[in-house]
């Protein structure tokens, strides 16, 4: 996708942007477990998320974030991770965004005592090139060969969630090994699972 840098957490974050954070927050979550696994950083260990080794770290500090928390945890599958504390890495990935000029974030005080923040987006390109890219590749260009891994996984994980109308075409298959295809489809399913009924509002 044509941003740069962006994380695969990060991306789905702007994909989600008008989703209720109960919402947005397990799509989020699923992205980073999908980052670390591709990173070879969680491994599956029949049907556990587990770190290969406890002292590898990304330098990204929404992934390290993760990594340590599934370190220090009771073992659990990877759709339990899907939603287990996933606000904690939205807000994680949200405050990296703030720090790359993504969003902005406003403090206030809800009924004048409780700290609160709401976040704006105040990169909107960015977020629309997200939104154009994926529906690009949904609706079958540019050629199957020709999508990233990350992208890919992206769009996998933003459709689990119905985040994206699919166009004519289908999201593509991830090119990777059976072993990682295993961990995306058992976050696909952790995300259906979460997915409720209908909509939430819009609320920060």
């Amino acid at each position: 996708m044509p941003n740069g840098p962006l994380s695969l957490p990060a991306r789905l974050c702007l994909l989600a942007w008008d989703l209720d954070p109960t919402r947005a927050a397990p799509v989020v979550r699923a992205g980073a477990l999908a980052d670390l696994a591709l990173r070879g950083l969680l491994v599956d260990d029949d049907g556990i998320a587990t770190p290969r080794d406890l002292d590898s770290r990304t330098g990204d500090p929404v992934l390290d974030g993760l990594l340590e928390l599934v370190s220090e945890s009771f073992p659990h599958g990877w759709r339990t991770w899907v939603t287990l504390h996933a606000r904690h890495t939205l807000d994680a990935v949200r405050e990296h965004l703030v720090a790359e000029g993504v969003l902005r974030a406003e403090k206030h005080r809800v009924l004048g005592v409780f700290p609160s923040v709401d976040h704006v987006l105040t990169d909107r390109a960015r977020a629309d090139a997200l939104r154009t890219e994926a529906h690009q590749v949904l609706s079958g260009a540019p050629a199957p060969g020709e999508v990233s891994v990350t992208t890919a996984t992206t769009l996998a994980l933003a459709t689990a969630a119905d985040l994206l109308l699919p166009a004519s075409g289908s999201v593509p298959t991830v090119p990777t090994d059976p072993g990682f295809a295993a961990i995306l489809d058992e976050l696909e399913t952790g995300l259906r699972d979460a997915a409720p009924a209908a909509s939430l509002p819009k609320g920060r």
